[in-house]
């Protein structure tokens, strides 16, 4: 029997950690040719992290554009994908999230009649438009899915809740675990000197519902929380956003312990989780990694689709305004008994494998047949 071809999408830094895991259990496979798809949707961003797991591209479409829309970029990938598709022609298509590139690769494998598998599929937070374009992208591309790959039991229950077909759904647990454990083992280093007298508080911000105003609201939190304590260093690395950076650097310039850096390396910003005291944070990721390495995290949105974390006492959401910002940070940072309640090292996102229930759940749905599969 020859071997089945999956053609794995990427798009964006969070995509490339999450696929990692699936597009290395894929490749050590007897049964499977791996294939990767790259959209390089940012670039700069996700290069590093395929670098960082040694996964090469077998497709570079290149459609990264400066200070292109959603519209644009949309309308670029969609022809770009189907054609790699067709000419791909694998068995099946699998991507992970709920980027432009998560959607229009659905989109694709649907008008080519391939079957598209969603990684991290069910995510909800019940608004369309928060986070905007996200919530809207899993949505849409979780109704085109013949595979759902849900993270938690409570994302397998949104999928039902929608109409999608029980057999179509298996709880896999997340990725990110997978790939967060792959990194931390490594001990890499951070790359930004810090003070080891200080306590950290780590801080990363960058979804589009926090342009303007509400990062500028985080940012006022930010400054306070230096004036209040000073025996805490912050460090900022900024997305490269230009509606993100030049207002983080302009509003931190003058204050000595906020360390604002670039993007930093996977595996330095896994080491900077684990030197950290608490996280302030908007980034879905991190929600997931950060309570696996026993950090408190304080979510810098209104809404999250990721529940479970907020449910069992790892993470709180604090929206963007700079009141409930620094009451919740300060109180973590002031009150030990507060801080070792969020600080307990339990995440409801998986055990680390993730991605070989992944593959056994795509070796079932080929018909690759079991011997095939334990061979692998």
């Amino acid at each position: 029997m020859s071997r089945a071809t999956i053609l794995c999408a990427i798009g964006t830094r969070p995509e490339a950690i999450k696929m990692a895991p699936v597009v290395r259990a894929l490749q050590e496979s007897t049964w499977a040719r791996c294939r990767v798809l790259m959209t390089a949707q940012h670039r700069e961003l996700v290069d590093p992290m395929l670098d960082f797991f040694a996964i090469a591209p077998n497709v570079d479409l290149d459609l990264m554009r400066p200070g292109q829309s959603l519209v644009d970029l949309t309308a670029r990938m969609l022809p770009a994908v189907h054609s790699a598709i067709e000419g791909e022609r694998p068995d099946l298509v699998i991507a992970q999230g709920d980027t432009t590139t998560v959607f229009v690769t659905a989109l694709a494998s649907f008008y080519a009649r391939i079957p598209f598998a969603h990684v991290e599929a069910g995510l909800r937070t019940g608004r369309l438009d928060a986070p905007f374009p996200e919530e809207a992208n899993r949505v849409l591309a979780g109704h085109l899915a013949a595979l759902h790959f849900a993270p938690t039991a409570d994302a397998r229950a949104n999928l039902l809740r929608e109409g999608i077909a029980d057999d179509w759904i298996i709880v896999t647990g997340n990725t990110v675990i997978d790939a967060l454990f792959l990194a931390a083992d490594r001990d890499e280093p951070i790359g930004v000197e810090l003070d080891p007298t200080r306590r950290l508080v780590l801080i990363t911000a960058h979804r589009r519902e926090n342009f303007g105003a509400p990062i500028r609201g985080i940012c006022r939190a930010v400054a306070e929380l230096h004036d209040r304590f000073p025996d805490v260093q912050f460090l900022w690395p900024v997305h490269p956003n230009p509606s993100i950076g030049p207002v983080v650097r302009g509003a931190m310039a003058g204050l000595d312990r906020v360390l604002v850096c670039d993007p930093l390396p996977y595996g330095s910003f896994v080491a900077a989780m684990k030197r950290s005291t608490l996280i302030l944070t908007d980034s879905g990721g991190v929600q997931e990694e950060a309570p696996a390495l026993g950090k408190p995290v304080l979510v810098l949105r209104d809404e999250s689709e990721r529940p479970e974390a907020i449910a069992s006492g790892v993470a709180r959401l604090v929206g963007c305004e700079p009141l409930g910002i620094v009451a919740e940070t300060a109180r973590l940072l002031s009150d030990p008994v507060a801080y070792r309640e969020m600080a307990r090292g339990a995440s409801p996102y998986g055990d680390g494998r993730a991605a070989d229930r992944i593959t056994a759940a795509i070796a079932r749905h080929l018909d690759i047949p079991p011997a095939l599969q334990a061979a692998g």
